[in-house]
């Protein structure tokens, strides 16, 4: 559907809004679900002439053709979205005061034409930023008056420029046929009238290439955007899932001028997405200001909306997008503002200085207060991951420990959806691997409940939940890496630092070994999913997988092959330099562990002296390859594999490695030099000795 922009343009001008109204709700309603624009029209004719030319098994000449009348066709729909935002961010400036079903409309076609790039040049000023910010609510500043033209004069010039760029398109498809028929004529010619005429149709080419003009401007004026990756669909807001549309949701009771704000916001979240260049001006507009106020002040007891979850949303984008910009929101107090704010929307009620009531019986979190709670745990997510391995103050690790309290509650409430709980506690889990770890006692201080379970009188609750979340993300198999990391090194760091943590989780995790006839990565049990991941492809996910087994063996290697065997365990044992045994543990870590031993069970004491120490399996018995051999045969045989093993070095087909005194991986012909090396330091030396031992 091509955009009547003269018709709009022309309502505008004569006044007539109901028209105006009514053809902008039309592009509205056809470009609801448009993401894409050009892009998802040329993927569906793409598909049509792939499926075309299945059938046929022919390519037809004349696609070549139909190629450039459908980039024609993208340039002549870009042109006019252009043009559409531009005279609508007009419209909404100086033509719609007091009008807001209309200025409704105009925004949400405002907020369909933002998700393309390519149309943002109208939506990037500074007078548009403001304008939108007012609707939003973010500031009170009138937009600067960037054009002094009167409103009808702007309207005519953007009538005469799309006139303008008909005629040179016109002019252009009659040049391309002029050259195709002289290119026609020309084959009858002889040699010397076919140099005259390929002059002159250069000549023509020449004058096409300028008649063309516009639709390279076009190109060179968005070519950077091109390199971006296009807007995603997004998912549909499940707090409106239950809803027509948006229409009827504003007629259900949505006032006039909260629905005005949040379609503004909208707009405003898709330019911060997609500019650099707004984002930039969003600081330098001080609508970071504006925005901190409007979330500071609907704190205080307000009922959520629709409109504040789209003033979350833009928060987050924007410390997300601007490191500069979180740092600041940090630093003038964000985090108790987001604190207060979440402690707001999930009703908290206290019983001691670090402890939330958690009443089982409460009503799960509705879907508007567990979509608003997760855009604060993004947010608060943004504003403190630098200060994971800062020292906080006094005064912020109170503030800290006030959040992981609510942080708890997050852990150990449900929501009406399984989903939203899933996400929720993904997010809460994310902001507890941010925050400082001295900070996180607060989830192991609460009083033990008859139900709770527990580990040396500590309560384990919270630590249960997180396994169980870490059991849900092994099952996910999707994005494995986003969601596995952060769980993982949370469980990680917290085992490492408190004995009752670790404890609880490697009883869970590593209970004592009884049965290895199985290799310890076959099965389904929690163990062996997570030896799976210590040789998985991403180096990431496995490094984090084989720490969490690592550190509940108390990073004793022994322990760690015994229950994982050699050949999982050698990635982690060569990334920290133990291929050569138990090294000096303060080389890696600073944690404080007991020495209590690994007590072995009678089941593993029995077939010990058989287990297969790269497997950690009990293998069948082989037979003897060298049975029946003689000495000198089993020397020849020897030498032999000498023999193969060097000319595969040779010919760079193997490696050959050892372990140096540090314990990692180097080839064979370093250690022969540093052993060369160090007899010839020692040398000297006994020489000395034998020297002295002569003179006595």
């Amino acid at each position: 559907m091509d955009v009547d922009l003269e018709g709009i343009i022309q309502c505008i001008k004569q006044g007539d809004e109901n028209g105006v109204q009514i053809q902008l709700q039309e592009f509205n309603k056809e470009y609801a679900q448009c993401f894409f624009f050009d892009s998802e029209e040329r993927d569906r004719s793409k598909q049509r002439k792939l499926e075309e030319f299945r059938q046929n098994k022919v390519r037809e000449n004349a696609d070549s053709d139909s190629d450039c009348d459908q980039d024609d066709q993208e340039d002549r729909g870009l042109v006019l979205r252009q043009n559409l935002a531009l005279v609508l961010v007009r419209f909404i400036t100086t033509g719609v005061t007091g009008k807001c079903r209309l200025l409704r409309v105009s925004l949400r076609t405002l907020r369909i034409l933002s998700r393309d790039k390519k149309v943002l040049g109208p939506l990037v000023t500074d007078g548009a930023l403001l304008t939108l910010a007012k609707l939003a609510g973010l500031t009170t500043s009138d937009a600067s008056d960037e054009s002094s033209e009167p409103d009808s004069d702007f309207y005519d010039n953007v009538i005469a420029s799309l006139v303008e760029a008909k005629v040179l398109r016109g002019r252009t498809d009659e040049d391309e046929g002029d050259v195709e028929a002289d290119d026609q004529r020309a084959e009858c010619f002889d040699e010397d009238a076919k140099s005259d005429i390929s002059t002159a149709d250069s000549g023509d080419l020449d004058s096409v290439g300028c008649s063309g003009s516009h639709r390279i401007s076009i190109d060179e004026m968005h070519r950077g955007s091109m390199h971006h990756k296009a807007l995603e669909r997004g998912r549909r807001d499940r707090r409106e899932s239950k809803m027509e549309g948006e229409e009827e949701e504003e007629e259900g009771g949505a006032s006039g001028d909260e629905a005005q704000r949040k379609e503004a916001l909208k707009v405003l979240s898709n330019v911060i997405y997609n500019s650099t260049w707004a984002q930039e001006r969003f600081s330098g507009l001080r609508l970071m200001c504006g925005l901190t106020e409007r979330l500071s002040s609907s704190v205080s007891g307000s009922p959520l909306s629709s409109v504040h979850f789209y003033e979350l949303r833009l928060m987050f984008l924007i410390t997300a997008l601007r490191r500069e910009l979180s740092t600041q929101l940090q630093q003038e107090g964000g985090v108790s503002i987001f604190t207060a704010a979440l402690e707001s929307c999930l009703g908290v009620q206290w019983k001691d200085q670090y402890e939330c009531v958690l009443d089982p019986a409460a009503p799960p979190i509705s879907l508007e207060a567990s979509q608003h709670v997760i855009e604060i745990l993004k947010i608060l997510f943004n504003i403190t991951y630098s200060t994971h391995w800062q020292a906080p103050s006094e005064d912020d690790a109170a503030l800290y420990r006030h959040l992981v309290a609510m942080l708890r509650l997050c852990l150990m409430r449900k929501c009406l959806l399984s989903d939203d709980t899933d996400e929720l506690q993904g997010h809460t889990v994310n902001l507890l691997s941010a925050l400082p770890l001295q900070c996180l006692d607060v989830l192991l201080t609460v009083p033990l409940e008859p139900d709770s379970k527990q580990c040396q009188g500590v309560n384990m609750d919270c630590v249960h939940t997180l396994v169980l979340f870490m059991e849900r993300r092994l099952d996910s198999g999707d994005k494995m890496k986003e969601k596995l990391t952060p769980i993982l090194n949370l469980l990680t760091e917290s085992c490492r630092d408190h004995r009752e943590t670790r404890q609880y989780i490697r009883n869970h995790i590593l209970p004592p070994l009884r049965d290895t006839s199985h290799r310890p990565e076959e099965g389904s049990t929690v163990k062996s999913r997570l030896i799976r991941l210590m040789t998985h492809l991403d180096t990431d996910l496995k490094h984090c997988a084989a720490d969490l087994i690592f550190v509940l063996c108390k990073e004793n290697v022994s322990r760690f092959v015994k229950y994982t065997g050699y050949g999982n365990a050698a990635g982690l044992l060569a990334t920290r330099g133990l291929l050569g045994g138990q090294g000096p543990r303060a080389f890696f870590s600073n944690a404080k562990y007991s020495s209590d031993s690994d007590s072995d069970t009678e089941e593993y004491r029995q077939v010990k002296g058989r287990i297969n120490l790269v497997t950690a399996r009990v293998e069948a018995e082989q037979p003897d390859p060298m049975e029946g051999m003689t000495e000198e045969e089993k020397e020849e045989e020897a030498k032999r594999l000498i023999m193969l093993f060097n000319k595969l070095s040779r010919d760079s087909i193997i490696q050959p490695m050892g372990v140096d005194s540090e314990g990692r991986l180097v080839p064979m012909s370093g250690l022969r030099d540093n052993s060369l090396t160090e007899e010839v330091k020692s040398g000297p030396e006994n020489d000395g000795e034998a020297e002295e031992g002569e003179n006595n």
